[in-house]
């Protein structure tokens, strides 16, 4: 996402910053879109919750590091972006801007 791109995003409220731990996530669907949001040590990443291998929800896959397994066929994807670093998957998952604000965990939309 560019600059110019970051400046026309809405933020959206969706979780205070204790309710997910360091190497916890949580789901939510958001305008129809599952997105899963990840805290690791205490920074915030969140992605489209669809493996685009398969469409299955990555949220349930093993986070290590950076990195989410699908839990389904073992795709790999970097929380930080979105981008697949693995197959069978080939194509990027969706990745949204996160803030903190006020206790609460924002993504942008």
């Amino acid at each position: 996402m560019s600059n110019e791109e970051m400046t026309n995003v809405e933020y959206i409220q969706v979780v205070m910053v204790d309710e997910i731990q360091p190497g916890d996530r949580l789901q939510f669907e958001v305008d129809g879109k599952p997105i899963a949001v990840f805290n690791v040590d205490g920074s915030f990443y969140a992605i489209g919750d669809v493996c685009t291998h398969d469409d299955g929800p990555l949220g349930d896959g093993e986070l290590d590091g950076f990195t989410i397994i699908c839990p389904r066929h073992g795709a790999r994807f970097d929380i930080r972006n979105g981008k697949v670093i693995r197959l069978p998957a080939v194509r990027d998952t969706a990745w949204y801007p996160t803030r903190v604000v006020d206790g609460w965990v924002e993504i942008g939309l």
